[in-house]
């Protein structure tokens, strides 16, 4: 093999990334795997090797929920679980480790991100909606209760659930099931919304970070909100679990 060959196919299999971490398993004494999204090639899973030491390349403190780390992966094709040579982070959290609520939002993100985003190519547009929407969070003093409703609603446009709001009229119901706004009830199924809570949606779908805090919401009417989003990703996105998190998330923001 000659040596532009050899740089060649260095170059393939060695690439440099950005990365949200979404989930982080023991797989042995000596190694983690880890789900990320990357900016590059999509979601992936790696192989960390989980040293405790201070020289090490890698360390497993950075791959907390929603860490954002840069990579340096070997890509090897053939397989599905590629080895990280080299991490450090992208973005060194300021709050969200530190802060209950936003480490339980965290988690819950996370987790949800793990299970709905599996695509494996590049998406940068996706990539960059995350990573704002971290910093965001991270960065957030104050009147952050309803990050997590507005964060699932938005992320639906990138996975092509999102509904036409052009659509909507008052006294309109909800079809989840069909994912459309519609004036009369569904009569072929019971998975639908009353005009009251389509209209709530409806609001909750226009709205954004900075204008979020205007959308006043008692716990019970947030996890209502929270129950119906999740419903209605569970029936759009195929095996889509009951997420463990979502209890503990359930209890915040009185």
């Amino acid at each position: 093999m000659s040596l532009l060959s050899h740089i060649q196919v260095l170059i393939y299999m060695l690439q440099t990334t950005r990365g949200v971490v979404l989930h982080t398993l023991k797989y042995s004494d000596t190694t983690l795997i880890v789900d990320v999204y990357t900016e590059t090639i999509g979601r992936v899973s790696l192989a960390l090797a989980a040293s405790r030491s201070r020289k090490s390349p890698t360390k497993a403190v950075l791959f907390q929920p929603l860490s954002l780390v840069e990579l340096e992966v070997d890509i090897r094709s053939g397989t599905t679980l590629h080895r990280i040579k080299e991490a450090k982070s992208d973005y060194p959290f300021a709050s969200i480790p530190f802060d209950p609520y936003k480490s339980a939002i965290a988690l819950f993100v996370a987790e949800f991100l793990y299970r709905a985003v599996r695509e494996e190519t590049e998406n940068r547009p996706l990539f960059a909606y995350l990573q704002h929407s971290i910093v965001w969070l991270d960065a957030c003093r104050s009147s952050f209760a309803n990050f997590h409703l507005v964060f699932l609603m938005r992320l639906s446009r990138f996975l092509g659930l999102y509904p036409n709001l052009d659509d909507f009229h008052a006294g309109d119901y909800f079809d989840l099931l069909n994912g459309c706004f519609t004036a009369d009830r569904p009569q072929q199924h019971a998975l639908y919304l009353q005009p009251d809570e389509a209209a709530r949606l409806n609001r909750l779908m226009r709205m954004n970070y900075e204008t979020m805090h205007l959308f006043v919401m008692n716990r019970v009417e947030r996890n209502r909100c929270l129950t119906i989003i999740n419903e209605y990703y569970r029936l759009h996105v195929p095996n889509f679990p009951l997420l463990h998190s979502l209890d503990v998330l359930r209890e915040l923001f009185d």
